[in-house]
């Protein structure tokens, strides 16, 4: 059976480590201006042919490139987790500005949190060669969340306790936001006392 991929691995690769190289640029500027690199981690993967073809099956299409490359644009994924919320927002609005990247969609869980509380900012770029790139940047907070809850999520044994479990799972969400939330405003106070200590 032919690589539902074709030829194109070669290509992934390349425009995955062009993006990546992009967010390190962002994060050299950003970690000029406020002393500490603003990514705390970064990962990337191209999609498995096992997964691609799964996806495309639970989505009724049919298993071929075009689906895997045009259809779906999940392929090439990077999870970009930041330090602070305007980490996420400047590494956001700098991908934004790349000439060969172009944002065809973009979903902000982050100020619209799902009813679960799962928070986080999923954009989809398109790459001039044709190529789509799905980026998710989160807090660290929220990746916690996100990986707690999944894990919790595939337990067998939960039993009767689904409601409870989804309750507290959104409690904590919330909390952590709001933790989110006042850590910015402490990093905020530093970075302007500090520019302030400067110019005087």
């Amino acid at each position: 059976m032919e690589n539902i991929y074709g030829d194109n691995l070669p290509r992934m690769q390349a425009v995955m480590d062009e993006v990546l190289g992009y967010i390190r640029e962002v994060r050299d500027q950003l970690k000029a201006k406020y002393g500490s690199d603003p990514v705390e981690h970064c990962l990337s993967r191209i999609k498995t042919e096992d997964s691609m073809r799964e996806k495309c099956r639970r989505q009724g299409l049919p298993e071929t490139e075009e689906s895997a490359l045009s259809v779906i644009h999940d392929a090439i994924g990077i999870r970009v987790v930041c330090a602070f919320l305007s980490d996420v927002y400047a590494v956001r609005d700098y991908l934004i500005s790349i000439p060969v990247l172009t944002a065809v969609e973009e979903k902000d869980y982050i100020r619209h949190a799902k009813p679960n509380g799962y928070r986080s900012l999923h954009m989809i770029f398109r790459h001039t060669c044709g190529l789509y790139v799905e980026i998710q940047l989160r807090t660290i907070s929220e990746d916690t969340w996100a990986a707690l809850e999944h894990n919790i999520k595939y337990k067998k044994e939960i039993g009767g306790n689904t409601a409870l479990l989804v309750k507290e799972l959104k409690r904590c969400a919330d909390e952590l936001a709001s933790t989110d939330l006042s850590m910015q405003t402490l990093r905020d106070m530093i970075y302007e006392e500090n520019n302030t200590d400067l110019k005087g």
